[in-house]
């Protein structure tokens, strides 16, 4: 039964790794001056491809994070977000990617990656994914 279920998927692993591999701009960061902060960005103009339809995802990309040693540069981090405008990749895959690439730039205390997708045929998409000890309830704010 599970072989047969694999044979009936028109979705395959080239479409599943697609775009994974793409080398991005890269996220410049500059050095935080104060403690105990959290920053909240929003990009209401994301775009990327499905690669398996080759029809676009629009959507909002939020990035919700705690700077230790790093702050995110937002020049270059919207340049790095416009670079999937004509890739084709799963919009799962863009939340975990930029928050790996996010993580790997700043090195926060926590991260959160957030992606809301337009609806396409009736099914809006809303992915998150973390990094670190999740924020307390006053946003992971330790303002000493």
């Amino acid at each position: 039964m599970k072989a047969k279920r694999a044979q009936n998927r028109s979705y395959s692993k080239i479409h599943a790794r697609a775009g994974l591999g793409t080398q991005f701009p890269d996220i410049e960061c500059w050095e935080n001056q104060y403690p105990g902060y959290v920053v909240d960005l929003s990009f209401p103009e994301f775009t990327s491809v499905c690669p398996k339809t080759g029809l676009p995802d629009f959507g909002v990309i939020r990035i919700h994070y705690a700077p230790k040693d790093w702050c995110l540069e937002t020049k270059s981090l919207k340049l790095y977000l416009n670079a999937y405008r004509n890739l084709g990749i799963f919009t799962e895959n863009v939340v975990n990617r930029i928050l790996k690439d996010v993580v790997r730039c700043a090195r926060p205390r926590w991260a959160v990656v957030e992606g809301t997708f337009v609806p396409r045929g009736g099914l809006e998409a809303r992915i998150s994914a973390s990094y670190g000890p999740a924020p307390d309830s006053d946003g992971g704010c330790d303002c000493r």
